[in-house]
C-alpha cells in the first residue's frame, strides 16, 4: 500500500465519513492504512447514487468493484488509489471477498426507490453493509473474526446503520427514497408515499420513534455482548458510542422532513473520545 494511496483514502474518509475516520485514529498506526482503505471503499460505494443519472449506471459501477476484487476488471485497477489500497488490505489480512460481494449486492438497493419491505429486510441490509464493515475491521485489528466480536459487530452495525438512516431521513425523503420498513409504516396506517410526502404527521413521528426503538434494542444487545471481546477491536466498535446521543436528540420536537437535531462536529469528536473510555471499561 503506497503512502499516496493511504493518504488519499484517509482524506476521503475524513471528508465523507468523519465518525469512522476519528475511530480509525484510535487503531495502532500500522493498522490504520487498511482501515482507511475499508472505509474509503465504503464511502465510494455508498455515494454511487449521487454520481449517476440512472440506476443501471450505478449497477455498472458496483459491478466494477466486484470485478476488481476478483481480478476481472479491465485496465490497471490499482491505479485507482482506493482499489489499490483495498486490494492490498484484502491480501495482507486475508479478508473474505465474499463479504465484499454481499455488501455490494446490498448497495444495489440504494440505487432505486423501492420500499424496504420489512424490519427483517432492514436488519439484513444493515447487516450486509454496516455490520460487515465492522467485522472486516476486526479481522484487520486482531487477525481473526471470533464469535464474540461477530455478535457485537452484528448488533452494533444494525444500531449504527439505522441511526444513520434516521439522521439522513430528510435527505432520502427529498429524493423519494424511504428506508422505513413497510411493516412499520403499515402498523401506523402509513404508506411509502406518506413517508416521502414532506408532510409530517403524528403517525409518521410514531413510525420514526419505532425505528429509534429498534436501533436502541440493537445498541443494548451490542453493549451487552462487548464483555469478553478482545479490547484490540475497540476502534471497530467505537462509532457505536454515538448512537445513544443521536437517538436522544431525535426525540426533540422537529420537522422530520427539514432536519434532524445534530451534534456539532467538534462535540462528535469529544463524544467519540468519551465513548472510547466507556467502551474500554465494557470489554
Amino acid at each position: 500500500m503506497t503512502t499516496s494511496d493511504t493518504d488519499y483514502c484517509a482524506a476521503l474518509v475524513r471528508g465523507l465519513d468523519r465518525d469512522r475516520y476519528i475511530a480509525d485514529l484510535f487503531a495502532p498506526a500500522d493498522k490504520r492504512g487498511a482501515l482507511f482503505a475499508l472505509h474509503a471503499f465504503n464511502a465510494e460505494v455508498a455515494r454511487v447514487r449521487e454520481a449517476i443519472t440512472n440506476p443501471m449506471a450505478g449497477e455498472v459501477r458496483l459491478q466494477w468493484w466486484s470485478d476488481a476484487l476478483i481480478g476481472g476488471a479491465r485496465g490497471d485497477v490499482r491505479a485507482n488509489p482506493v482499489a489499490g489500497a483495498l486490494l492490498e488490505a484484502v491480501e495482507t489480512y486475508d479478508l473474505p471477498r465474499e463479504t465484499f460481494f454481499s455488501l455490494l449486492d446490498a448497495r444495489i438497493f440504494d440505487l432505486y426507490d423501492d420500499p424496504m419491505p420489512s424490519v427483517n429486510d432492514l436488519e439484513g441490509y444493515a447487516g450486509e453493509t454496516s455490520s460487515a464493515l465492522i467485522r472486516l475491521a476486526t479481522i484487520v485489528l486482531t487477525g481473526a473474526a471470533d464469535r464474540a466480536s461477530a455478535e457485537v459487530a452484528g448488533h452494533a452495525g444494525v444500531a449504527y446503520a439505522i441511526t444513520g438512516l434516521l439522521r439522513a431521513f430528510p435527505f432520502h425523503a427529498r429524493r423519494g427514497q424511504c428506508y422505513v420498513p413497510l411493516d412499520i409504516l403499515a402498523a401506523h396506517g402509513l404508506t411509502r408515499e406518506d413517508a416521502v410526502s414532506g408532510q409530517a404527521s403524528p403517525a409518521l413521528r410514531a413510525a420514526l420513534g419505532e425505528m429509534r426503538a429498534l436501533a436502541r434494542r440493537h445498541y443494548d444487545k451490542a453493549i451487552a455482548a462487548l464483555a469478553g471481546t478482545d479490547p484490540a477491536n475497540l476502534p471497530a466498535f467505537l462509532p457505536l458510542a454515538l448512537v445513544p446521543g443521536d437517538l436522544s436528540r431525535m426525540t426533540r420536537p422537529h420537522d422530520p422532513f427539514t432536519g434532524v437535531p445534530a451534534l456539532p462536529p467538534l462535540l462528535r469528536i469529544w463524544a467519540l473520545w468519551r465513548g472510547a473510555r466507556s467502551l474500554r471499561r465494557a470489554v
